[in-house]
């Protein structure tokens, strides 16, 4: 690469990292915590991904989501998913229009996730059908009503949330439809330092208002850019075998994950992987993947993807646990063939 490329690359390098910063100081003035939650919607964001967050109410996960848009200047749509939520309310239907020239026809008329930042509120309260609207959507940016396909806008991000411990009048996600998720965050309780501030901002001063730093070209350019990062044959190898030590059938697999899961990882977990890690990377200052980048990708786009067998649900066992002792084993076979 000739000096005057890598000057380039380095500027563009540069102001990735600082627009990022921007946006995470716009929500820091809103949103207290959740540090590693929004690295994480803001790498599938930058990724063209999607994010599940998981944890239990009044953690500021819809507040996040709402100032996240607010900050990208970006339409948002909010959907609150209901047992009685159908299809149609979120895709959109045909209907009886205004013409041209004053007849009526049957025309689209658009749903909520016609929008850039779609927050499916508690989607695991709507019903497997209606949930399965939302597959074509996040993985074709479009929807198909009236024998016609509709593009969504771009960027198009879809956060959804759900409760891990109220399972009464709820459907779990189908496999298929969690794969489509890059990304699954948990968002944890605050601490006392976090619970404070987050008392001393609710009860005291309104809520400060956030400014938009961030457009969609310039989201566009940075997607470009995180792309364009390379990396080299050993670690992208390295992430390979992190999803394949998820499959039981797979001689690199760890002794708990033969005897605990039934299923492993799609290849989405290795694109997510690697795509995550190249906007890491961007993130740390640098312009090539390093094998920390794909550590720390590994739960986030492997935690969803591990379905456990009937031996793993009755001894409980943790898919994060099992992220954790895949890592250690393809971390240690890296060496051994690095030695």
């Amino acid at each position: 690469m000739a000096q005057q490329e890598i000057e380039q690359v380095e500027r563009e390098a540069e102001e990735f990292r600082g627009s990022v910063a921007r946006v995470r100081a716009q929500i820091a003035r809103v949103v207290v915590g959740l540090d590693t939650v929004v690295d994480g919607v803001l790498i599938c964001l930058l990724s063209n991904g999607h994010a599940l967050l998981e944890g239990v109410p009044g953690l500021g996960k819809t507040l996040l989501v709402r100032t996240l848009a607010r900050t990208l200047a970006l339409r948002f749509s909010r959907i609150q998913c209901t047992p009685d939520l159908m299809p149609a309310d979120i895709s959109g239907t045909m209907m009886l229009v205004e013409g041209d020239h004053g007849g009526r026809e049957m025309g689209f008329r658009p749903g909520p996730v016609f929008a850039n930042v779609v927050l499916a509120d508690e989607i695991n309260r709507a019903t497997p059908k209606t949930q399965s609207a939302m597959l074509e959507a996040m993985q074709e940016h479009a929807v198909t009503a009236g024998g016609a396909r509709h593009a969504l806008p771009d960027p198009f991000l879809v956060l959804a949330t759900q409760n891990p411990i109220e399972m009464e009048g709820t459907y779990p996600l189908p496999e298929a439809q969690l794969d489509r998720f890059m990304f699954k965050l948990v968002v944890r309780s605050p601490g006392f330092e976090e619970l404070s501030a987050i008392v001393d901002r609710t009860t005291g001063e309104p809520e400060p208002e956030v400014e938009p730093v961030l457009d969609a070209s310039g989201i566009a350019a940075m997607r470009a850019l995180a792309r364009e990062v390379p990396i080299v044959s050993h670690v992208r190898d390295f992430a390979i075998r992190l999803v394949l030590a998820t499959h039981p059938d797979q001689a690199v697999a760890p002794e708990a994950v033969r005897r605990y899961v039934r299923f492993g990882a799609s290849p989405r977990a290795a694109q997510a992987i690697v795509l995550s890690a190249k906007v890491r990377a961007l993130l740390a200052g640098r312009y090539n993947v390093d094998f920390a980048d794909v550590v720390a990708s590994a739960a986030p786009a492997l935690r969803h993807r591990i379905l456990l067998n009937f031996e793993g649900e009755a001894e409980g066992i943790a898919s994060e646990s099992l992220v954790q002792t895949v890592v250690a084993s393809a971390r240690e076979a890296a060496s051994r063939r690095h030695a």
